[in-house]
């Protein structure tokens, strides 16, 4: 990926199929499992199962391709790299803000608008570069290991 050759600022059909992955699956079900017993557990006036499902789909759709964006537009500088950082920016601004200021401005919900912010932004670029990973599980966990291991 970090290669000129094989970044493209739109996404390809392959970002498409990456999302399909069983491991990338799995983790999202289980992301969005959490997600699901806070919005029915915490009694946060701002936290609900139509919340949850917007914006959880969007972090798992879009993440990945903002976290890519990000990366490889500051690293490898292709031509209008600053639009494109800008560009993720707002899809991220979308996906972690204004979905949730306009679903629960919709709703008629009390927002805790900031603090959600803080939380949701960390959590989409965690996701984002955790499902940016092209490979299996079994692969994601090798390179890991190979990153890890000390280096004399």
């Amino acid at each position: 990926m970090s290669d000129i050759t094989s970044y493209n600022f739109w996404p390809a059909r392959v970002y498409w199929v990456e999302r399909l992955r069983p491991w990338k699956l799995i983790t999202f079900s289980i992301a969005m499992a959490f997600f699901f017993y806070g919005a029915m557990n915490f009694y946060i006036s701002d936290w609900d199962i139509g919340v949850t499902i917007i914006m959880g789909t969007l972090t798992y759709c879009c993440a990945p391709w903002t976290t890519c964006v990000l990366y490889n537009a500051a690293k490898l500088r292709p031509r209008y790299w600053l639009l494109q950082i800008v560009t993720a920016i707002v899809l991220m601004l979308f996906v972690i803000d204004w979905v949730y200021w306009l679903y629960h401005t919709i709703m008629g919900n009390r927002m805790i608008r900031w603090e959600n912010f803080i939380f949701s932004l960390p959590t989409y670029l965690f996701a984002g570069f955790l499902w940016m990973y092209r490979g299996t599980f079994r692969e994601l966990v090798r390179d890991i290991l190979a990153w890890m291991r000390p280096k004399f």
